[in-house]
């Protein structure tokens, strides 16, 4: 089973470009983040005429997350499965596919260390972690997407120039690494150990062409699948080319039935 996360920045401008890589990189599950589109916008009859499935939750200019399966589409739930308040922003939706649970995730940016956003990030990653208190990690999970955070200082280009910012803070790192500690598993990283290999990059100054981004786009599975990986890959040629997302598509197969 290949599954695949993409932030796509605006499905409405980036469609062709998507419709293109769903045509060669066959994903089985395809996340996307920040779709920026009302549920009654999102193009999910053109996804079918590919063999997709999908299951969108939106809000118009924002955010916005997806689901697309050819492997079957089941147990859709937007938002967190909690007893709390709704989320008021477009930040995650839950399906089942090929057997597989599996949640789009568009974790909050944060702005700045100062910024009320930036709690609200916390506290969303937290909210995202005691969601998996009733989860078993033996069971095949994968929580992936757009997380706002590099894992370690290998997934940043330069840590110095990223001294004092967002998507790098201890706190930010705990709280992923309390989704890690709880038993899901860095996909990619597991495959890949070396250094300097992003998946965003700064439209701004030709970052993309100096190599100067970050790894914030992830896969995190439960340990069985980890454990069944047998390829995972940050395609960079869908970040070339005519409007580009800023992101790269990231994807793993998994050996599972």
């Amino acid at each position: 089973m290949r599954i695949a996360t993409w932030n796509v920045n605006s499905l409405n401008v980036r469609m062709p470009r998507v419709e293109e890589w769903i045509g060669y990189a066959r994903p089985d599950v395809l996340l996307l983040q920040e779709t920026k589109l009302a549920d009654a916008a999102f193009p999910a009859l053109a996804f079918q005429a590919l063999g997709y499935e999908s299951a969108h939750h939106g809000q118009g200019r924002w955010n916005g997350v997806a689901v697309l399966s050819r492997v079957g589409l089941d147990d859709v739930h937007a938002g967190f499965d909690d007893d709390a308040e709704p989320d008021a922003e477009a930040r995650v939706v839950w399906a089942t596919c090929g057997g597989v649970r599996v949640a789009s995730v568009y974790v909050p940016n944060g702005r700045d260390l100062a910024d009320d956003h930036y709690r609200y990030k916390l506290e969303w990653l937290a909210r995202l972690r005691r969601g998996l208190d009733g989860v078993d990690p033996a069971d095949p999970l994968v929580i992936g997407g757009d997380f706002n955070i590099a894992p370690t200082d290998d997934d940043v280009w330069d840590p110095a120039a990223f001294e004092g910012a967002t998507h790098v803070s201890p706190p930010e790192r705990e709280a992923l690494g309390g989704l890690l500690d709880w038993g899901l598993v860095d996909t990619f990283r597991r495959l890949h150990g070396e250094p300097g290999l992003f998946s965003w990059w700064d439209y701004r100054a030709g970052n993309f062409h100096k190599r100067k981004g970050m790894r914030i786009d992830l896969l995190l599975a439960t340990a069985p699948l980890a454990d069944a990986a047998t390829f995972a890959l940050i395609d960079r040629q869908a970040r070339k080319g005519t409007q580009p997302s800023d992101h790269a598509p990231v994807l793993a197969d998994f050996d599972h039935p």
